[in-house]
């Protein structure tokens, strides 16, 4: 999304009208090590289009953008913004599951479930960390316990809006949710439990079912840090 401090990259998902005159892609079909931001990208300056190793459509924008649409939505709609946005990334992240799902075998050769799962994470994730959306770590350890915690470093959201002493990130943890929802065909829920606008170095999302969820809430709304709930959830505390 971020590609530098003036500019954001957002995916359409849309084939674009033309093709680029000259694609890496077609020099170097079978390239998978195409994690540059000059190989994932292919500019046409005479139309102005932007596309990238998918054929997939993209435009640019402002950070002022990302201010502007959360400001407006509190706005409108108060408090339900922060929901707002979270249901606006869980339709992204259904949507791009089934995307990826496709590409994904399309380029390797394999089904998702096929391969190793931190593989296929990586492969999902880093075209997000070249739109500037930010690297991320993945801990899979408690995943069995139906829980597993996802690390966001350099959020593009919080980034732009700074300290401002609460979670902003909503729209990562609907894309977390709806991503992995569709890939594991079963209903998940994520909360951001620390937040780089709350002046932490780094932002720390809870993903699992429902129950687990809410716990995680609750106890943050009551004051818990990221350690706290994440203790709580590996003695197995639960609600009531």
């Amino acid at each position: 999304m971020v590609i530098s401090s003036d500019n954001l990259l957002f995916s359409t998902h849309s084939k674009p009208g033309t093709q680029a005159e000259y694609s890496l892609k077609k020099k170097y079909p079978q390239k998978h090590d195409h994690y540059s931001f000059d190989d994932y990208f292919q500019f046409q300056p005479n139309t102005g289009i932007v596309t990238d190793w998918h054929d997939q459509r993209h435009l640019f924008a402002t950070e002022d953008f990302i201010v502007g649409l959360i400001e407006g939505l509190e706005e409108e709609v108060g408090s339900a913004s922060t929901v707002l946005m979270y249901n606006i990334g869980f339709e992204w992240g259904t949507r791009d599951a089934k995307f990826f799902q496709q590409w994904f075998e399309r380029e390797y050769g394999k089904n998702v479930k096929e391969v190793n799962s931190l593989y296929m994470l990586e492969a999902w994730w880093w075209p997000f960390t070249a739109q500037g959306w930010g690297n991320w770590e993945v801990d899979m350890s408690d995943h069995k316990n139906g829980f597993m915690f996802v690390n966001i470093f350099d959020s593009a959201v919080a980034r732009t809006l700074g300290d401002v002493g609460k979670p902003v990130c909503h729209i990562y943890a609907g894309l977390f949710a709806g991503f992995f929802s569709d890939l594991v065909k079963k209903t998940l829920s994520c909360i951001e439990i620390q937040c780089y606008s709350m002046g932490e170095t780094y932002c720390k999302f809870l993903l699992g079912t429902k129950d687990r969820i809410d716990a995680a809430a609750f106890w943050h709304n009551e004051g818990a840090t990221a350690r706290d709930i994440e203790k709580r959830l590996r003695h197995g505390e639960r609600l009531g």
